[in-house]
């Protein structure tokens, strides 16, 4: 194979002083991937196009023989936890490891979301679309599945195994794919790298767009609010009414929006779901891997979840105390990312 041919090496970035160890072949990457600040990846390890490994104010720790699928993305939690991946370790599409740990020979399918503070044991396998919530154990052997994750059966090692090469021919396919990326706008806001930004795209003061990020604005356009964090691999796509997110909101990892209008204050959770025409009040937090339902209207001061959403609680202050905490560490990493940028492109 000549070297014309093989895939570009991913996005490479200090945070903190600290640049990425990779004991890996930094050709084994696809398009638009990025290894980021803390981050100490094993031998061996294949990324996928647009998946991000972020490493900021936590470190990440990977093991050899890692697959990370397309939009996949690892990252931790500010000062509380690190990310910790065993050997042997297989992630799908679009699937978030987050703040937790994670022992040897596991699967994590497409679209899976495992929270912060959670244990997987070694030898487990999580289905496509599952939750894993805050501070669960799963234990070794076992398939989990569901939202939340729940025991579904013991898992025999051929299964294991299958469940594992699917995933590797998934993210070997997708190797060579072209990776379209849309032209930044200038912009006194951060916008990473690696994300795509087309369309009339209006990002106002301290906005942030994040690693791998999507934002199209097709025919309509997108307004995102002074402070508002959007973080790695979400997508957003106006198809007709534009998309509107106010002030000091932060939308998470891995989130789809379509044609809808969010608040002032507002946490949308990693791996969740906004579709088109839907409402979101100010002061509103939407738990990771909901999803809305066309049309409906989040109403101001609770907590929603579920498939579809439904109201769960009322805010106290804790959660807006946490949710405002967010806002201004993504400011200071979005500060941060691009005093590194520019420096990197000079």
């Amino acid at each position: 194979m000549s070297d014309d041919n093989k895939p570009p090496s991913p996005f490479i970035l200090s945070y903190d002083g600290v640049l990425p160890t990779l004991k890996t072949d930094s050709r084994y990457a696809g398009a638009g991937s990025s290894v980021l600040g803390k981050v100490t990846l094993g031998s061996r390890a294949t990324l996928a196009p647009l998946s991000v490994i972020r490493a900021d104010g936590h470190f990440v720790d990977i093991g050899d023989d890692f697959f990370l699928g397309n939009r996949a993305t690892v990252h931790i939690a500010h000062e509380e936890y690190p990310t910790r991946v065993g050997h042997r370790v297989r992630v799908g599409r679009n699937a978030v490891v987050h703040a937790c740990v994670v022992g040897d020979d596991c699967v994590i399918e497409d679209d899976v979301i495992i929270l912060d503070g959670s244990e997987i044991e070694s030898s487990v396998a999580i289905e496509a679309g599952s939750t894993i919530y805050p501070r669960s154990r799963l234990l070794s052997g076992h398939l989990y599945g569901g939202n939340p994750a729940v025991i579904i059966r013991q898992l025999s090692q051929a299964e294991m195994s299958d469940r594992a090469a699917k995933i590797e021919r998934e993210i070997v396919a997708s190797m060579f794919e072209p990776v379209a990326r849309g032209r930044n706008p200038a912009t006194p806001s951060f916008i990473a790298s690696t994300a795509s930004v087309t369309g009339h795209v209006d990002l106002r003061e301290d906005a942030s767009v994040f690693f791998s990020c999507e934002l199209d604005a097709g025919a309509g356009s997108i307004i995102i609010g002074d402070n508002t964090n959007i973080q790695d691999n979400t997508t957003i796509v106006a198809r007709r009414d534009g998309v509107i997110v106010g002030k000091d909101t932060t939308i998470g990892h891995n989130v789809s929006i379509e044609d809808s209008r969010i608040g002032n204050g507002c946490l949308i959770g990693i791996g969740s779901l906004i579709s088109a025409n839907v409402v979101v009040e100010n002061d509103v937090l939407l738990a990771a891997g909901a999803t809305t339902f066309s049309g409906q209207r989040l109403e101001s001061g609770w907590l929603y979840a579920g498939r579809p959403a439904r109201p769960i609680s009322k805010l106290n202050d804790q959660r807006r105390e946490m949710m405002q905490s967010i806002v201004a560490i993504y400011c200071t990493y979005a500060r941060d990312y691009r005093s590194l940028q520019q420096r990197e492109e000079r």
